[in-house]
C-alpha cells in the first residue's frame, strides 16, 4: 500500500502563502474565494484553523493546489505556536500589549460582566487600517463572548 504525502499544517501554510503571495493575491481576496473573513482566512491557511472540505477544494483550485496541500487544510490543527515566533517584532508588540494592558483589560472584564473571561474559542477578530494625520493606523477589533465562572455539580 502506498501511503499518501503528508505535509504538516505549518509546512502546507508557508507554501500555500508563497503561492498566494505570487499570484497576487492578498488576504482580503483569498477570504472572499472561500467565503471566511479575512483574519479566520490566514490563520486557518497558515496552519491554526482546518477549513472544510468544499472550502480547501476552492482554495486548492483558485491557486493551483496539490492535493497534498489541499489535505493539509482540511486537519484539525495544532494550536500551538512556534517556540522563537515571539521574537518576531509585529508579534512581540502583541505579546507588549497584552503585558501592558492585559491585567487592565481584565480588570475592566470583571468590573463591567462579572467574575469570568472572554472567549478565544467563541470570538471574532477583524483588522482595519484607518488614516490618521500621525500615520495609518492597525485597528484590531476581537468581539469575544463572555463565560461566566461557574461551578457545576458533577451528576455522579
Amino acid at each position: 500500500m502506498t501511503l499518501p504525502q503528508i505535509i504538516s499544517k505549518q509546512a502546507a501554510g508557508a507554501a500555500i502563502d508563497e503561492v498566494r503571495r505570487k499570484s497576487g493575491l492578498s488576504w482580503d481576496a483569498v477570504s472572499e474565494l472561500i467565503g471566511r473573513p479575512p483574519v479566520w482566512t490566514a490563520a486557518a491557511v497558515l496552519g491554526m484553523h482546518a477549513l472544510p472540505p468544499a472550502e480547501a477544494e476552492r482554495l486548492g483550485d483558485a491557486l493551483g493546489l496539490d492535493a497534498a496541500l489541499v489535505d493539509a487544510l482540511t486537519r484539525q490543527p495544532n494550536r500551538a505556536a512556534e517556540a522563537d515566533l515571539s521574537t518576531d517584532p509585529t508579534i512581540y508588540r502583541f505579546h507588549e500589549l497584552v503585558q501592558v494592558y492585559g491585567p487592565a483589560l481584565k480588570a475592566l472584564i470583571h468590573d463591567r460582566f462579572g467574575d469570568g473571561i472572554m472567549s478565544a474559542i467563541n470570538c471574532s477578530i477583524s483588522l482595519d487600517r484607518v488614516a490618521h494625520p500621525d500615520g495609518d493606523r492597525v485597528v484590531i477589533t476581537i468581539d469575544g463572548k463572555f463565560l461566566p465562572y461557574a461551578w457545576v455539580e458533577s451528576g455522579v
